[in-house]
């Protein structure tokens, strides 16, 4: 009787974790930087701190329609204070009188002597040869005045260098007066597809699909997701399936580009022609994620050739990405994400999550950590999509986040679980 050979030795899977600080090891901030309007910076990155130049605001002002005064001259409710002068926004008044207001408006800088404004509400206008007001409140030191510099102080660091912007950014720089910004250059990102089954909307309508051809959704989503991240993408089609076509798309996208993304190919097939491609001309990793989905993932560096058009570097980085599409989806999001952002300076690259609780039930616990395509409901919690199959894209269509669920972990409903919003996920 022949005694079968023992199973193989398959190394550890990698956790999602340790597979997330390897790939962050190599994403050294890109050096190159871009000047453009304020304007236009919209999600672009801070290559050097915001240094205010001066205080915001620059000198104290009125939050109010009202009248300006002091408030110790007024001893009484319906004290009359006659109006000596009228201050409007960009315009400077005159020292106050003790004993008098200035009509002011919101926005217009208090003037010498005044320490409060009592909003036009309340107070009543003086008929006849005096030209005042009935104060009808008591008004307090301070009570509706915006100090000089309380939003920014002169010499303070009011964005800093691997700063996202946004909207709210951009009219902050602009109150300091900066019409440009110093930011980090797009990466640049060359992403291509291979397979001979895959085939492009539109080129074939699906009644003459023939046996064995799929539409390519991959390059869709991917290229989509890398505008989303502020990148330059130079979509390079789809590559034949042989080596010396894999080689030569590899060659030129390195020479111009700081990151390949590519998905599926990445296996031992003899029709896979990535992996030997990549290794041919540089080097590559091939992790195996202890992650559902998206177990295969791949890192490497393809050497630059003469004529490269980025000098600072000699490689550029190579990751291939599972070919099913909620795998791909999700390694996307989970680990090329950061990897994109740490590429431009950011630092806080770490996924946000939230508690919520499910209103579902996982009785079978998987031995990987698992991602879970769910949808809020109206009642506050988590249903899940009833197919979680890492073919089955409608699920992430559908979806509007991931349950972060750990290893041999099962939900009852009502637990709390761990949320990933897609929205914040794609900021």
């Amino acid at each position: 009787m022949t005694t079968p050979a023992p199973p193989h030795n398959r190394a550890p899977l990698m956790s999602l974790d340790d597979a997330m600080v390897s790939l962050l090891a190599h994403a050294e901030p890109l050096q190159s930087t871009d000047r453009v309007s304020t304007f236009d910076a919209d999600g672009r990155v801070l290559a050097q701190d915001l240094v205010s130049a001066l205080q915001v605001p620059p000198n104290d002002n009125s939050s109010m329609d009202g009248y300006a005064l002091r408030a110790a001259d007024v001893t009484e409710i319906g004290r009359v204070l006659p109006v000596t002068q009228r201050i409007a926004a960009g315009h400077a008044g005159e020292p106050l009188e003790p004993g008098t207001c200035a009509r002011i408006f919101t926005g217009a800088p208090m003037p010498a002597g005044a320490d409060a404004v009592v909003m036009q509400e309340d107070t009543v206008e003086v008929g006849g040869n005096i030209h005042g007001v009935h104060i009808q409140v008591m008004p307090q030191p301070g009570q509706w005045v915006r100090r000089a510099g309380e939003d920014v102080t002169r010499g303070a660091v009011v964005l800093a260098r691997g700063e996202r912007l946004s909207p709210a950014s951009l009219g902050l720089a602009a109150s300091l007066g900066l019409a440009h910004l110093s930011v980090v250059a797009r990466p640049r990102v060359a992403l291509f597809s291979t397979g001979d089954e895959l085939v492009m909307p539109g080129d074939v309508p699906p009644e003459a699909m023939k046996a064995g051809n799929i539409y390519n959704s991959n390059r869709f989503f991917l290229r989509a997701l890398l505008h989303r991240m502020g990148c330059e993408v130079s979509d390079l089609g789809i590559v034949p399936d042989n080596r010396a076509a894999t080689l030569a798309a590899l060659k030129t996208a390195a020479d111009h580009h700081d990151l390949i993304l590519t998905s599926g190919g990445v296996s031992v097939g003899e029709e896979d022609h990535i992996k030997p491609a990549v290794q041919q001309l540089g080097s590559l990793d091939l992790w195996q994620i202890a992650m559902k989905p998206g177990k295969p993932f791949a890192y490497g560096t393809v050497k630059r050739g003469a004529g490269a058009d980025l000098a600072a570097t000699e490689t550029c980085h190579f990751i291939g990405l599972p070919g099913n599409p909620v795998s791909s989806f999700v390694t996307f999001l989970l680990l090329v994400r950061p990897f994109l952002l740490r590429l431009q300076g950011v630092n806080a690259v770490a996924v946000q999550a939230t508690t919520l609780p499910a209103h579902f039930t996982l009785s079978k616990a998987d031995k990987r950590r698992e991602f879970l395509r769910v949808r809020r409901n109206a009642a506050g919690g988590l249903d899940l999509f009833p197919n979680q199959s890492s073919g089955v894209l409608t699920s992430v269509a559908w979806g509007d986040g991931l349950v972060d669920n750990p290893a041999g972990s099962t939900i009852a409903h009502g637990d709390a679980v761990s949320f990933i919003s897609f929205a914040d996920l794609l900021a």
